[in-house]
C-alpha cells in the first residue's frame, strides 16, 4: 500500500467531517480533481502552495482505498502526482497530523507510517 497526502486548512477539514466528505479546495474544484502528494512530494507542495498559512493539517490516505478514481499524472518537474477524480470520503482518512509553520514560513510536514 502507498500512502498519499492532502494538505488543507483545519477549518476545511472540520467542514468535511461534518459532511463526511471532502470535495476539494477551490483550486481542486477548478482543476476537476483533488490534488494529493506522495511522502516525497509533500514538503515541497507545502512550501510552494501553503507558505505563510497557519492552522493546516495533513490527511493521510491509502492510495489503494481510492480505487479507479485515483489517477497518477505528470505534474511538477515531470513527477507523477496522485489526483483523485471524486470526492474524498472522510472515513478513508487514516491519519490527520498538524503542519505548523517552520522558521522559513513554510508548513513543516512530518509524515507517519
Amino acid at each position: 500500500m502507498c500512502r498519499i497526502y492532502k494538505i488543507l486548512p483545519r477549518e476545511a477539514w472540520q467542514a468535511a467531517l461534518a459532511e463526511r466528505r471532502y470535495d476539494g479546495s477551490p483550486l481542486d474544484r477548478q482543476d476537476g480533481f483533488i490534488h494529493f502528494s506522495t511522502a516525497g512530494q509533500a514538503q515541497e507542495t507545502a512550501r510552494r502552495h501553503f507558505a505563510g498559512q497557519e492552522d493546516l493539517v495533513v490527511l493521510a490516505v491509502e492510495a489503494d482505498d481510492l480505487g479507479s478514481a485515483l489517477k497518477w499524472e505528470r505534474s511538477r518537474g515531470g513527477d507523477l502526482f496522485p489526483h483523485l477524480y471524486a470526492h474524498l470520503e472522510t472515513a478513508l482518512v487514516r491519519e490527520v497530523t498538524e503542519a505548523p509553520l517552520g522558521l522559513d514560513g513554510a508548513p513543516h510536514i512530518e509524515l507517519g507510517a
